[in-house]
């Protein structure tokens, strides 16, 4: 079995890839997909948390991003009640805990890069 991104195709939920390069980036790439994941870490949050956490983003396009990890494993989104007003929650699932590693690592990127070659606003 090859792992590296050479020429092995894979698949996930009923979608091929190229490599598991591929594979990482459909599920995590895209502008906030893992700043969505990144303020899941510490646990769950429900969404207009995750609303106020990032407020440059519209609240239409981080439903349908939530909406996207979730079809992807990456999030599972809990339901509480059954009439008005009900609570909804987001957290990470085993899957997307298992990202923690690689989202700390590029948050340091970034702050490194930020440090040496930018500056923080």
């Amino acid at each position: 079995m090859n792992t590296e991104c050479k020429s092995d195709t894979v698949a996930l939920n009923g979608k091929e890839y190229p490599c598991t390069v591929s594979l990482t980036m459909d599920l995590i790439g895209g502008k906030w997909k893992a700043v969505i994941l990144y303020h899941l870490i510490e646990g769950s949050l429900r969404f207009n948390e995750l609303c106020k956490a990032i407020p440059t983003v519209t609240e239409m396009t981080i439903s349908l991003q939530l909406k996207q990890l979730e079809k992807d494993g990456l999030v599972t989104r809990t339901v509480y009640g059954d009439k008005p007003p009900i609570r909804v929650t987001y957290e990470l699932t085993t899957l997307g805990k298992s990202l923690i590693p690689l989202l700390k690592a590029i948050t340091e990127w970034g702050n490194t890069v930020v440090l040496n070659q930018g500056i923080f606003v």
